[in-house]
């Protein structure tokens, strides 16, 4: 016999994540946290040097009026379309890990543009597979790197940006094909 296990980021017999405006319906919390997360981010983000404890800050700055755990690493396994992320007992060694490397190649700065696009579709490719959080971590993603190639030289002109083109490409990554989201960040970077 299987045991079904509540999700304790969702109310009791749902899947509505619990959110600081008690809303109950995926509609109001998808429409609200769509509106919130837009303001937040054109406002200034957290000051870091891009490492770990930077990302966090953003996702928490992006989703504080959200979620009460924003910016907090999630505690429950998560899968999407058959896709399983890191089990939450190695995101924090994944985690430290992969911005460990992000540092020690320079936040891949003096890197022309296409080398560049490379090893941001990896580095983006392992965050997406770690998914430390248990809702916004694609929006916490395309703002790191929106940071990340502002400071390497490399600005993104987000205008170009088709969701559905980098949600297609960050699939593909998932299962080791990088080249998708190699050629979204490539058509992203500024001329």
């Amino acid at each position: 016999m299987y045991r079904t296990v509540q999700d304790p980021y969702c109310y009791p017999g749902s899947s509505v994540l619990r959110n600081r405006l008690d809303l109950r319906t995926q509609a109001e919390l998808e429409a609200f946290e769509s509106f919130i997360t837009a303001q937040r981010a054109d406002e200034p983000l957290p000051i870091g040097r891009l490492s770990y404890t930077h990302y966090r800050a953003i996702h928490r700055h992006l989703f504080q009026d959200v979620y009460v755990w924003a910016g907090r690493i999630r505690a429950v396994r998560i899968a999407k379309q058959g896709s399983m992320f890191a089990y939450p007992e190695h995101i924090d060694r994944e985690m430290r890990k992969l911005f460990r490397r992000l540092a020690a190649e320079k936040h891949f700065r003096k890197l022309d543009r296409e080398g560049f696009a490379r090893k941001c579709a990896h580095f983006l490719a392992e965050l997406n597979a770690i998914h430390p959080f248990r809702e916004g971590n694609g929006r916490t993603q395309l703002t790191f790197l929106t940071l990340l190639a502002e400071r390497a030289g490399h600005p993104l002109d987000l205008r170009r940006l088709r969701p559905a083109a980098v949600l297609s490409a960050t699939i593909r990554s998932f299962g080791g094909k990088e080249d998708a989201l190699e050629r979204v960040i490539r058509d992203l970077i500024r001329r």
